[in-house]
Formats: C-alpha cells, sequence, structure tokens
C-alpha cells in the first residue's frame, strides 16, 4: 500500500498539470483571436520595409486586427524592379461588423478607400508594423503578381513622400544656380553706385529731416491764419444758414413772377398769330394800303419823268401833244 500511494500522487499531479496546459492554451487561443475566422491578404511594399517581421500585427486605425505571416522578396528579371510582397492574416474578431470578414468585404472596403501603410511601433526599437486605414482620396494601385489572395493597395509615408521628393531634387544644379546668383550679388555690390548709395542715402535723410523741419515751421506759422480762416469760414457757415430762408422765399416769389410773365407772353404771341393770319381784317388792309403806296409811287416817278423831260410844264403845264 505505501508503495501504490506515491504512484497515486504522480499520476493525479499529471493529470492536474495537463489540464492546466490545456486550459492556458485554451485562454491563449481565446484571447489572440486565433480561433476566429481569418482572411488571407497580400500587400506589395516598393521601398525598404527593415523592421518588419512575421508575427508583426496589422492594425486598423490602432486596434490590431491580423498579424504579418509571410514577407518575400521579388526581382522582376526584365526591368530589375524589386519589391516586397508581404502576406497577414486579417481576423473579425476585434472589429464588430453586421457581416463576417471575407474577401468580398475587403474589396468593397478597398474601393471605399482602404491602404496599407508602414508605421514605427517604436522609435527606440526601429520595428514596423503595417497600418491599415481610409484614404479615399489616393488612387488604388495594384501591383502586377501572381497571388490568389486579396491585394489591399499600399501608400508611402510621410518620410518616404519627403525621401523621394529629395531624391527627385537636381542637387548639382541647384548648386550651379546658387554659385551664379553668389556672383551675380558680389558682382552688384562690387559696383561703385552700390558703394556711394551709403552716402547718398545720408544726403538724402538729412534733406529729409530739413523738409521736415522747414514743413513744421510753415504749419506752426500758419496756424493762426488758418484758425481765422477757420472761424470766418464757420460765421459764413451761420449767416448762410440764417439767409437761406428769406432767399428761398424770394427764389419761390421770382419764379411766380416767371410764371405769370411767361403766361401773358403767350398770350400776347396768340393775339399776334389772330392779326397776321392770311384772312384777318389787320393782314387785308395792310395789303391795300401797300397797293396803294405803290401806286403812289409809280405817279411819282411819271411826275418826275415828265418834269425831267418837260421843265416847262412846271409854267405851261403838260403837253398833250407828246407822249
Amino acid at each position: 500500500m505505501n508503495d501504490e500511494h506515491p504512484h497515486s500522487v504522480a499520476i493525479g499531479g499529471f493529470i492536474i498539470g495537463a489540464l492546466l496546459i490545456v486550459l492556458a492554451t485554451l485562454l491563449f487561443v481565446l484571447g489572440s483571436g486565433l480561433g476566429a475566422e481569418r482572411t488571407r491578404v497580400v500587400m506589395v511594399f516598393d521601398s525598404s520595409i527593415k523592421g518588419l517581421s512575421v508575427g508583426a500585427p496589422v492594425a486598423l486605425r490602432g486596434v490590431e486586427i491580423g498579424q504579418i505571416t509571410g514577407i518575400d522578396l521579388i526581382l522582376d528579371s526584365d526591368t530589375a524592379d524589386l519589391i516586397m510582397l508581404v502576406e497577414a492574416d486579417v481576423s473579425s474578431a476585434n472589429v464588430q461588423s453586421t457581416r463576417r470578414a471575407s474577401e468580398e468585404m475587403i474589396d468593397d472596403l478597398i474601393a471605399r478607400g482602404l491602404r496599407a501603410q508602414l508605421n514605427q511601433q517604436s522609435l527606440l526599437t526601429g520595428l514596423l508594423y503595417v497600418q491599415l486605414d481610409f484614404h479615399p482620396d489616393t488612387p488604388a494601385l495594384l501591383a502586377k503578381i501572381d497571388s490568389e489572395y486579396t491585394q489591399i493597395p499600399t501608400i508611402p509615408t510621410g518620410l518616404e513622400k519627403f525621401t523621394r521628393q529629395i531624391e527627385s531634387l537636381d542637387i548639382a544644379q541647384i548648386a550651379s544656380d546658387v554659385q551664379s546668383i553668389a556672383a551675380g550679388i558680389d558682382q552688384f555690390i562690387g559696383q561703385e553706385e552700390f558703394r556711394r548709395l551709403p552716402q547718398e542715402l545720408s544726403t538724402t535723410l538729412v534733406g529729409v529731416q530739413t523738409l521736415t523741419a522747414e514743413l513744421q515751421a510753415a504749419v506752426a506759422g500758419a496756424s493762426p491764419g488758418l484758425e481765422q480762416v477757420l472761424a470766418s469760414t464757420d460765421l459764413l457757415v451761420t449767416q448762410a444758414s440764417d439767409a437761406l430762408p428769406a432767399l428761398t422765399t424770394m427764389l419761390d416769389q421770382n419764379l411766380a413772377t416767371l410764371q405769370d410773365a411767361a403766361a401773358a407772353f403767350e398770350s400776347t404771341m396768340t393775339e399776334i398769330d389772330g392779326l397776321v393770319a392770311p384772312d384777318s381784317a389787320t393782314t387785308y388792309q395792310l395789303n391795300q394800303a401797300l397797293k396803294e403806296l405803290a401806286m403812289a409811287g409809280r405817279a411819282l416817278q411819271l411826275l418826275a419823268k415828265t418834269i425831267e423831260e418837260q421843265p416847262e410844264s412846271l409854267l405851261r403845264g403838260k403837253n398833250e401833244d407828246k407822249p
């Protein structure tokens, strides 16, 4: 009996240890999301991925939803381009959705702007992780790779964009331009006109100071006169304000007189029109008088002619024999 008791204790301890291992494994699986449905995706980066390793997290706006499962380097023998193919498993364990994670849902998210980007886990370690977020204003550029999994488009980080811009600059041309500018500035400074500029500026400042002093003196001298002019202007405005009602009344009266005169003139012109009308009696009498004046004029002409031809007719009278 004494030999069987230690053996039973060892068996019981082994069973309890096995149960604890199974429980710990179950808790690990449930906590890490390994029991949830997972979808395999791929991402292609054309820049260095130093710091990214298998097992690195894949996060959606900071929430871990997957892990990196593989990293491959692909060389295009035709163009000698290198691309880094990164595979990852994405789980819906930490994402509450109306439907389960699937390739169709990921394609829909990509159409709405889902992009992958490399970010640093820590500045001290330099480790990287894949950050997923929505950038609808960026194009969905997909690399031509032979893969059966859904490809998530990638975008460069802000540092990568800045580095590419720096690399695209023509440093030699910029240095040449700077040298040309420096040479032009040196040539300009060496000119005699530039050397005389400080003295001319000093002379100009002295002239400005003198002119300012003269203007101040002129203003000081003109101040009493200006005050008197302003006072006279004030008085004139006051007098004009007092006289304005009387002037307005006088203008109204003159306008009334002018209106009466215009009416009388219009009436006179109407009467004159009646007098000089073609069928008026006055016009007929004037015509008759003009005819009589014309006949008297012809008689005087005959008399003058007779006296000229027969002067003696004044004494003896007209000679009837002569015409």
